[in-house]
């Protein structure tokens, strides 16, 4: 009897031990049913993600997008086919510039709603003309979302004609010129207004409330931008840049739906600068920079996470790499769409190779809950 009480009062101490080892283990990077890990420091990673990588994005978006501010300034005050070249350019290079930021769809962003005011693709064209002729614009209204931002630039700047000088003759009509121009230049201090408006909302208080929220749970900002960055890259940049317009889930090529449809030979360089800024943040890599800090990639060697007897973030990165090798080798991607490549839906496959990775693996190992919907069928 005195042995099976012994035996009891063991048992019961043991338990209340890992108990209260259990209730220690306050990192966030547990659950029941996850992997094991106590060490990882997610306020690290959130200090990492705000200070080298997401302000410094948002910084250098404001600062190279002054260019294009005057650029624009420098178009209207004197309508030629140089100043539209370096009005073109800056374009461009702003454009690349917010593929870095589009993925950071949380806090002042999505309270603005920043990624479909700026970049919602494809533009309409009857509606601009629409617009331009009314002198009404009406950027402030979802509905008009798809006449502004970048891909409205995009059919501005290379859309209206064939060539750069039939292009400065519709900003130089004495009808119609003027309204080309007052809507330009509405278009692009809209951009300007948004980007600046969500900077200084991280500058000025959200980057604090980030970084502090370190916990885990579904509103802590860890869980958020894993499944911010996530619902980007599948629905943005591989269906949205890619998927779409190869027809992938509608059996329709639909060539029009790319991303820069009006001056082709981008739509890869966006692509590529998209890829690039998603591998950067996964492996915490700062801004324009080769130093790295705490990220999801160092997350998961903490969490020691293996899939198939290999390092899960050295299986992402090798597929992301795959990726990109791929789009690399492909021509004009409208070409590519409208010759019928098998290339370039290869190409997507190996983008599509990337998602279960993330979207299953990844959350997985971190006890992080997907809180959106596949609804493209895939």
């Amino acid at each position: 009897m005195k042995r099976k009480v012994w035996y009891v009062g063991v048992l019961l101490a043991s338990l209340f031990i890992l108990a209260c080892s259990s209730d220690a283990m306050d990192d966030g990077t547990q659950q029941d049913d996850g992997p094991v890990n106590v060490s990882f420091d997610r306020s690290a990673m959130l200090r990492n993600w705000a200070d080298n990588i997401i302000i410094p994005a948002y910084t250098n978006f404001n600062t190279n997008f002054n260019a294009v501010v005057a650029a624009n300034a420098a178009f209207k005050a004197d309508v030629s086919v140089n100043n539209l070249v370096t009005l073109r350019n800056a374009w461009l290079t702003s454009y690349q510039d917010w593929q870095s930021i589009s993925m950071f769809e949380i806090g002042p962003a999505e309270d603005n709603d920043l990624r479909l005011n700026i970049n919602t693709y494809p533009t309409d064209v009857q509606a601009i003309s629409e617009a331009i002729a009314n002198g009404t614009y009406g950027f402030d209204l979802p509905s008009n979302r798809d006449t502004k931002g970048f891909p409205a630039m995009d059919y501005l700047l290379n859309g209206l004609a064939t060539t750069d000088a039939e292009i400065v003759a519709v900003y130089q009509d004495a009808t119609a010129g003027q309204g080309h121009l007052d809507f330009l230049e509405a278009v692009v201090l809209d951009i300007q207004s948004r980007v600046s408006t969500v900077t200084t909302a991280w500058t000025s208080g959200y980057r604090d409330t980030f970084v502090t929220n370190d916990g885990a749970s579904a509103t802590a900002s860890t869980d958020r931008l894993v499944n911010d960055v996530i619902f980007y890259y599948e629905k943005f940049l591989r269906a949205g840049k890619v998927g779409i317009p190869i027809g992938k889930f509608t059996g329709t090529a639909a060539p029009n739906t790319l991303e820069a449809y009006y001056s082709p030979e981008n739509s890869k360089v966006l692509l590529l600068a998209s890829l690039d800024a998603f591998q950067d943040f996964f492996n915490g890599t700062y801004f324009q920079g080769s130093a790295k800090g705490e990220s999801l990639a160092s997350y998961l060697v903490a969490l020691n996470s293996v899939k198939n007897g290999e390092e899960l973030e050295n299986l992402i990165n090798a597929q992301l790499e795959n990726a990109r090798d791929s789009f690399e080798s492909l021509g004009v991607f409208k070409e590519e769409i409208e010759s019928s490549s098998a290339s370039i839906a290869d190409a997507y496959d190996q983008l599509q190779l990337v998602v279960p990775m993330l979207k299953v693996d990844m959350v997985s190992a971190m006890s992080i809950a997907v809180d959106f919907v596949d609804a493209d069928g895939d």
